[in-house]
């Protein structure tokens, strides 16, 4: 079998197997790239095993006139740019010691070694600079399955990287079979070990949720998530039940995923903090949180918030009351964020002065959303005060 596509026959990735190939080394496409491009999907990052060593592929670019950067020398990482594109080229490793969050690795002249200390099956197949694929673990079939299995034991792999019980249920969302379940032998090792996700940093936690959330549809790996006492031990007091919900709703609206949307649902106590979240993405989780309680309509969710955020509240809302979705809610919403207030400060200064004049802006701003944005400006101006 071959993976074929742009990315693997362009020029400037070519010259960089070249490089390694002709001083006889292996150069292996690994991961990412060969699990896309045999499902199809889009292949966004290049990554590279190789026997040679980081040292040597310092030399070998230099050699070439390509730029090498030593992103990761230390872990055997080289990231070589060739025609503006990085390729991410790491030595073959074998791990000698993990302590669940980093590991100690030596480098290996096996491409077995490389993949017996990668995480998942699917994860574990190469492709040559031809597209050729190697599977040394039995990958292959288990992604044309759509079955996600840890490499060798499942408990293992864990305890070298707490990361990766995070990392099943998200890889399980994005490329795993629904309607086959999860391995039984994975959700118990994960079960098993689950006090080892407070040695995580929160930033690693919180990435891996985020990406987690934006699955097409992330509901059935949050509940296995909460069976398995993964979901509390990331967020305390979650509670998924209007995940599901608010996925169907999303589907029905036509509206993409939202990862800060889907975490609204969730709750929980403290998730920005939590989750070490942007200074950014915590305020739109706030915004959404704080929307869901408000009495406002949709239209004025939408006027006060914007289209996307506003047309978010309203189905957060239908999500967590177990409600359905009213009607035109979403297409008020949009309409809010499109209306624009008719009346300016200088209409009104010649009556009102100061906090007198702010209090009847305010006033006549609140008539108008009530009104859905139907009165004028003259309307506004004659309303009694």
């Amino acid at each position: 079998m071959k993976v074929t596509g742009d990315w693997l026959t362009a020029p400037a990735t070519q010259a960089v197997c070249a490089m390694l190939e002709t001083d006889h080394h292996q150069a292996l496409f690994v991961g990412g790239c060969v699990r896309n491009a045999l499902l199809g999907a889009p292949v966004n990052d290049i990554d590279i095993s190789t026997d040679a060593r980081p040292e040597q592929v310092m030399a070998l670019a230099k050699a070439a006139g390509l730029n090498a950067i030593p992103t990761g020398i230390e872990h055997g990482t080289i990231t070589v740019v060739s025609g503006g594109i990085p390729h991410e080229i790491t030595t073959f490793r074998r791990d000698v010691e993990t302590d669940g969050r980093r590991a100690v690795v030596a480098f290996s002249d096996h491409v077995e070694d490389d993949a017996h200390r990668r995480d998942f099956t699917m994860n574990a197949l190469y492709a040559r600079s031809d597209g050729t694929v190697v599977d040394p673990l039995g990958g292959l079939a288990d992604l044309e399955a759509r079955r996600l299995r840890f490499i060798d034991v499942a408990e293992d792999r864990i305890r070298e990287d707490y990361l990766r019980i995070l990392r099943y249920f998200r890889f399980h969302a994005f490329y795993g079979d629904p309607a086959e379940g999860m391995d039984p032998e994975a959700l118990a090792a994960i079960a098993a070990n689950i006090e080892g996700i407070a040695s995580l940093s929160k930033e690693r936690i919180g990435a891996e949720m985020v990406k987690l959330m934006g699955a097409p549809d992330p509901a059935p790996a949050v509940a296995a998530m909460r069976s398995t006492g993964a979901l509390t031990a990331v967020l305390e007091g979650a509670d998924d039940r209007a995940l599901a919900p608010l996925v169907h709703l999303e589907g029905l609206a036509g509206l993409a995923p939202d990862s800060m949307r889907r975490l609204a649902a969730l709750g929980g106590q403290q998730v920005a903090e939590a989750l070490r979240l942007s200074k950014k993405r915590a305020r739109q989780l706030e915004t959404l949180r704080n929307g869901v309680e408000s009495t406002d309509s949709s239209g004025a969710l939408g006027y006060h918030h914007g289209a996307d955020l506003g047309q978010s509240i309203v189905l957060l809302r239908a999500a967590l009351l177990e409600m359905p979705l009213m009607p035109g809610a979403l297409s008020e919403a949009a309409r809010g964020a499109a209306a624009t207030f008719p009346i300016r400060p200088a209409d009104l200064m010649d009556r009102f002065q100061g906090a007198a004049l702010g209090q009847r802006l305010k006033q006549l701003e609140a008539r108008w959303i009530e009104s859905q944005f139907t009165l004028t400006a003259a309307a506004l101006l004659d309303a009694p005060e």
